[in-house]
């Protein structure tokens, strides 16, 4: 912070977060603690390379005008990431009402009898903010396995979840071919205890057959038939 008499200047030295072709921009904060009004130009050794707005205006009794600096994209980086660049502000009491659009260089001139307030400032380059590191999921040996950690700080149960549908999967599927192995061991017992007591049935018609008739019974042909249809249908099931 600056300790002029016309504008207090914060902060005093312009910091850009460097990156290679990226547009950064940095905030001046012009604040008058007088009651007049004072006009102010910023003017820059690179011109080319700065771009500043606004570059000249008023600032009101009493109040802080905001100021942006933006320093174009860069090709390439310095090799020892030092910056020469400077800015001067230039502040001069103007006259009650005065806007922007009155402000010309001719009010700036120390030839004319102007008293003008001048305040330097500097550019530095710092390092760009680094996203903070992911913590890799797994565990150390002798240690439990974590979670894995999200940029807000709430564990991700993302992978637990997608491991434990894994394991449950192939239990679902044991468990439904077990229920139907028992469901057709089930029925293929029922078929072989009926097909055995239909086959008594059959040996004692046969028997009274022999001893009463000689000619077949229409219910030993049905009880022939439907003995091989459980038969075909047994042989299927296995």
């Amino acid at each position: 912070m600056s300790n002029s008499e016309l504008l207090t200047v914060e902060p005093l030295d312009l910091q850009f977060p460097f990156e290679l072709r990226k547009q950064i921009s940095c905030s001046l904060y012009l604040t008058n603690k007088t009651d007049n009004h004072v006009a102010f130009k910023v003017k820059t050794t690179n011109p080319k390379k700065y771009c500043v707005r606004p570059n000249t205006g008023v600032v009101l009794p009493r109040s802080t005008c905001e100021v942006l600096v933006t320093m174009q994209a860069q090709k390439e980086a310095p090799s020892d990431m030092q910056c020469k660049d400077k800015f001067l502000l230039q502040g001069v009491i103007a006259r009650p009402g005065v806007t922007a659009k009155d402000v010309t260089p001719e009010m700036f001139s120390k030839e004319a009898g102007h008293l003008v307030e001048e305040t330097k400032l500097r550019v530095t380059y710092v390092a760009p903010p680094q996203p903070p590191s992911p913590v890799h999921e797994g565990s150390e040996e002798g240690s439990s396995p974590r979670a894995s950690v999200s940029d807000n700080g709430q564990a991700s149960e993302f992978s637990s979840q997608r491991h434990i549908a894994d394991k449950v999967e192939p239990q679902e599927n044991t468990s439904e071919a077990r229920a139907l192995i028992t469901k057709l061991t089930e029925e293929k017992q029922s078929a072989i205890q009926l097909n055995n007591k239909l086959q008594r049935e059959l040996d004692q018609l046969r028997r009274d057959s022999k001893r009463g008739q000689s000619g077949m019974p229409l219910m030993y042909v049905l009880l022939v038939g439907l003995i091989g249809l459980i038969l075909g249908y047994i042989m299927k099931s296995t």
